[in-house]
């Protein structure tokens, strides 16, 4: 029996292999997927009109607004910097699923990673797209499931741990994912890493020592811009100098 070969036309994503993903399905996701984000931002002011329209409840203007820029103060940078940082990994159709079905950071971006190295596929590449969608919706469906079973089964099991070990689940779980994500990127552009551990570990002295106190509100924004954009392009710098290469070319 013949040993099958893959056509390295398709294996590379050029010619008809791209024309279709880039042709057909990135229209098809965009399509669908600006359909159902939009219908799950319209669904989750359900609440707030059941309130409204059956209970006759309206919070005053004073106290929406309020709430409005307490909660654009806090979380508001992630509302840039996740779509931006995420996509390279996540990939159009990944990016719809994910900011979709949540859990991003802890569950579907490491998922993705894992398939993408798995597989060995780059980022930012169809390929690793079409992997990245695999990986998110197994996630989703074996997430779903298991959510199911622990609402009833998990949650007393958690809680009959000992608080030692409940805090460090609470506290350290998801620093312990980023962290194994950051060594599996690192490992292949190590001067990347590098830069943004340093830019990273500065800005956060900085904020713990009081030196970025004059700015508004609690400036851990200001930490993930530096951290996030100043990484992206000093990498961007690096690599038109030809200072980084991709893996294999390492």
């Amino acid at each position: 029996m013949s040993e099958s070969k893959t056509d390295p036309k398709v294996a590379d994503g050029s010619d008809s292999s791209k024309d279709v993903y880039e042709n057909d399905f990135v229209p098809y996701v965009n399509k669908w997927g600006r359909r159902t984000n939009l219908l799950a931002v319209a669904l989750s002011f359900g609440p707030a009109v059941a309130l409204l329209t059956v209970f006759g409840i309206l919070p005053p203007t004073q106290a929406v607004t309020g709430a409005f820029i307490s909660v654009a103060a806090t979380f508001g940078i992630f509302w840039l910097v996740e779509p931006l940082s995420y996509y390279p990994v996540l990939g159009i159709p990944g990016t719809y699923m994910a900011f979709l079905s949540g859990n991003i950071s802890n569950l579907r971006l490491p998922c993705a990673a894992a398939a993408q190295e798995s597989a060995d596929v780059q980022t930012g590449t169809p390929q690793g797209s079409i992997i990245s969608t695999i990986a998110i919706a197994a996630s989703i469906v074996v997430n779903t499931t298991l959510l199911g079973i622990g609402a009833f089964a998990l949650v007393s099991a958690f809680q009959a741990l000992p608080a030692l070990w409940q805090n460090a689940l609470d506290s350290y779980l998801v620093p312990a994912v980023f962290g194994a994500i950051f060594a599996q990127f690192g490992r292949d552009y190590p001067k990347v890493a590098g830069v943004g551990f340093t830019l990273a570990l500065a800005m956060t002295m900085l904020l713990e020592l009081g030196f970025l106190n004059f700015l508004p509100g609690y400036p851990l924004y200001v930490v993930i811009i530096v951290s996030v954009f100043g990484t992206i392009l000093i990498a961007r710098w690096m690599w038109e100098n030809g200072m980084v290469h991709p893996p294999d070319d390492s």
